[in-house]
């Protein structure tokens, strides 16, 4: 990355430093930032912010086009924005997040300071291109801010924010790292009528994110310490990669798992059974992922043991799986979705080599069935045969497609399709049992104070549930979740 070495920054219109005046927190603080729990302590907070970097490039390298209004970048930081967002995608890029509790933001004799301090973990001696990241939408009311530190290069900067910003980005000195740092921030506008009684008690601490990028190049000591943290990259990018592959209904009643009545759990990892993992991978039935917030925030490492027949099978079925879905994902003008798929691959270590270590075979299972599923749900053939048949024939009963939200941290996905019968099951009744028919019957001739037949399940299938807790992988079978059949009875 390159920095550039000017106060100007242009987007649209040209910023000075000739107006900068010291407000009150209330001119500058959004309403919603109240103090809250930090979100760097969130499932896949890094992960995430690290993958719209990458999102940033489009497939042939170029930038996209709200990718340097989201993090409030300006038109002649482009080039430095660039290098950023190519740097993450290949991995060279070193994070430092403060703690909890070690950002704070408070106002002080009349102005606001942001006092960040890093730690417990060992920085590198030397910072390579350091960029720091603040959050914008939910702390910031507005967009004509000015921070000033001695850390930063150059010391003030004007980040170019709008309404569709969501992070300030901020160029940093390099040299050796020093632990605690103080930003001041500034307004840059004369303009003092904003309403400043729903902001609360500018007086209190409010804890918010910071992270510090740097480059971290193979091969040196800028290297970030304890950097193997693969495998939570790998769930991170394995439940995006389902949550965009899936429909969501934000207005579905969220429905809890733990109502169900399920079949005793069993282990999945090295002590699972050939004839379980078998099992598993020839399975067709619809499948979850889940996971409880503790699991993510630890390092999640689990292993598989599959014999060499075993995971040549699995080998052969996720082979076959992806090309199917990247065939039905050629329909879809989605290279974000392209590039988590391409990125699993890649984490997953696929395709496999000679010799395939346990984590790696954990993976490419986990990898096999979210792709099972996302086949599923990108197959337009299915949607399609079902909306013939219920235009075709919707008043005689028969399946229909039913979605229900499932309450939970999921992985994904955080829907499932359980369908459910409808129709009449009037005469000439063409799925019945010999009891409906004779009860039919019995109501048509004028006894009407029988219960008519009703179009119900008649055959379901189960539902498997993987679940990525704290203590390890475990299966869970819910059996007679997904109706397949319907009858009068």
């Amino acid at each position: 990355m390159t920095h550039t070495q000017t106060h100007t920054h242009t987007n649209t219109q040209t910023h000075t430093q000739t107006n900068l005046l010291q407000l009150d927190a209330a001119n500058i603080l959004s309403p919603n930032s109240a103090p809250s729990v930090a979100p760097q302590n969130a499932p896949c907070f890094v992960d995430d912010i690290l993958a719209t970097l990458r999102e940033s490039l489009e497939e042939n390298g170029h930038l996209r086009n709200d990718s340097l209004t989201q993090f409030a970048v300006c038109a002649d930081k482009s080039f430095m924005f660039m290098q950023l967002a190519k740097e993450a995608s290949s991995e060279d890029l070193g994070v430092l997040n403060p703690t909890e509790g070690n950002v704070l933001l408070r106002e002080e004799e009349n102005k606001i300071v942001l006092t960040l301090t890093f730690g417990p973990t060992k920085p590198p001696q030397m910072m390579l291109n350091p960029v720091l990241l603040l959050p914008f939408e939910s702390i910031f009311k507005t967009s004509d801010i000015s921070l000033t530190s001695l850390h930063l290069n150059p010391n003030t900067q004007i980040p170019c924010t709008s309404e569709e910003s969501k992070y300030i980005l901020l160029t940093v000195k390099e040299g050796h790292f020093q632990p605690t740092w103080e930003i001041m921030i500034q307004k840059t506008s004369t303009d003092t009528k904003q309403d400043i009684s729903d902001v609360g008690d500018t007086s209190s601490t409010i804890s918010i994110f910071a992270l510090l990028l740097f480059s971290a190049q193979k091969g040196t000591d800028s290297r970030p310490p304890n950097n193997d943290l693969s495998h939570n990259s790998f769930l991170c990018e394995l439940r995006h990669f389902l949550v965009q592959s899936f429909p969501q209904d934000h207005d579905a009643p969220l429905l809890n798992l733990e109502l169900l009545q399920s079949l005793p759990s069993q282990p999945i990892g090295l002590s699972s059974s050939e004839s379980l993992l078998a099992g598993l991978i020839n399975s067709s039935a619809p499948m979850i992922l889940s996971f409880t917030q503790g699991s993510m925030l630890r390092a999640h490492h689990e292993e598989l043991a599959l014999s060499p027949a075993l995971l040549e099978e699995l080998r052969q079925r996720l082979e076959e799986t992806l090309g199917d879905v990247m065939e039905l994902m050629k329909n879809r003008e989605d290279s974000k979705a392209r590039g988590r798929l391409e990125r699993l691959k890649e984490l997953s270590g696929f395709p496999f080599a000679d010799h395939v270590e346990g984590r790696l075979q954990y993976r490419a299972f986990l990898l096999f069935k979210a792709l099972q599923m996302a086949r599923r749900a990108f197959n337009p053939l299915r949607g399609q045969r079902s909306t013939r048949a219920n235009s075709a024939a919707h008043s005689v009963c028969g399946l229909r497609s039913l979605t229900v939200s499932l309450e939970r941290y999921l992985i994904g996905p955080s829907t499932a399709n359980i369908n459910n019968c409808q129709g009449s099951c009037a005469f000439p009744m063409i799925r019945a049992n010999n009891h409906a028919v004779l009860l039919n019957a019995h109501i048509e001739s004028g006894n009407t104070s029988e219960r008519p037949p009703c179009c119900v399940p008649v055959a379901y299938d189960k539902m498997e549930v993987v679940d990525l807790g704290e203590l390890g992988t475990s299966l869970k079978i819910e059996p007679d979740m997904v109706a397949t059949a319907c009858e009068c009875r």
